[in-house]
């Protein structure tokens, strides 16, 4: 076998761009088992084909847009998992299941787990302005590598025990019923797409134009409000699925939701 770099051209003819003919041939090398653990860095991709590292650039941008591989600040890309993470909407779920439902280890990387007081919050969960509220602050990996940063609220009569609770490795909702024997019944969620902070870029091992969801829930046991949940997630790493047939149509309430009160803004002064 020949040790040989590789070199292949491009058909500079083509109405094609250079940048999608890149695109397709890099596509079709990770289809054939190459780049198993990383790519070539921009420079070598560049002379392989001899293009500029903008069309390199714009090829590698189109592949992570496209969920076939991950860049994060200061590595290579590498192939994404494969192993996607899904949540079906209109369901009462637990990220934590949700991830290990996917095949992958989930584990947390707690930042803060406390008492405080937040008016917004407290007005969000039915309470007086001064009432104490839990509050953990999380960012969740699966595997080895971040999938969201989450930060959930809960009044401080309910949530007060588990501020004791180690939360590396385990979900908020096993904690809260065996320490308290309460089970949410009903909840409501508000997706959209963000910008996130600097911050939660770092944390998250996002690129410049990799995007995120932000999943707002206000949940509930019964008829009392118990959490105000904010979580920025990846987008490359997880999908959110409704449902239909002929018999029950879609089962995602879009008129619902656009008359629900908007989420207030992602990025404030309460970390949210």
């Amino acid at each position: 076998m020949s040790d040989a770099p590789h070199r292949e051209e491009l058909d500079r003819t083509s109405a094609l761009p250079l940048w999608a003919q890149l695109r397709d041939r890099l596509s079709a090398r990770l289809d054939a088992g190459e780049f198993a653990v990383a790519f070539p860095a921009e420079n070598d991709l560049a002379a392989q084909y001899a293009v500029s590292r903008n069309t390199v650039r714009e090829a590698m941008r189109r592949l992570r847009a496209d969920g076939v591989v991950v860049a994060e600040r200061g590595r290579r890309p590498r192939l994404a998992t494969p192993r996607e993470i899904e949540q079906p909407l209109g369901a009462i779920y637990s990220l934590f299941a949700s991830v290990e439902a996917a095949g992958l280890e989930q584990h947390s990387l707690v930042r803060a787990v406390d008492l405080r007081v937040d008016r917004e919050v407290a007005r969000r969960l039915g309470r007086g302005p001064a009432a104490p509220l839990f509050y953990l602050e999380r960012v969740r990996l699966a595997g080895d590598q971040p999938l969201a940063v989450d930060r959930v609220w809960m009044p401080g009569d309910v949530g007060g025990s588990l501020v004791e609770a180690d939360f590396t490795h385990t979900a908020l909702y096993v904690e809260l019923y065996e320490r308290t024997g309460l089970r949410l019944t009903a909840g409501r969620e508000w997706v959209r797409a963000v910008v996130p902070s600097p911050e939660d870029r770092v944390a998250l091992g996002l690129g410049p134009d990799q995007a995120a969801l932000a999943i707002d829930r206000l949940a509930s046991v019964h008829d009392d409000l118990v959490e105000w949940r904010r979580t920025l997630i990846r987008g490359d790493r997880f999908s959110l699925v409704a449902e239909f047939s002929a018999r029950t149509g879609y089962q995602f309430d879009a008129a619902a939701m656009s008359v629900l009160e908007p989420a207030a803004p992602l990025l404030d002064s309460a970390t949210g």
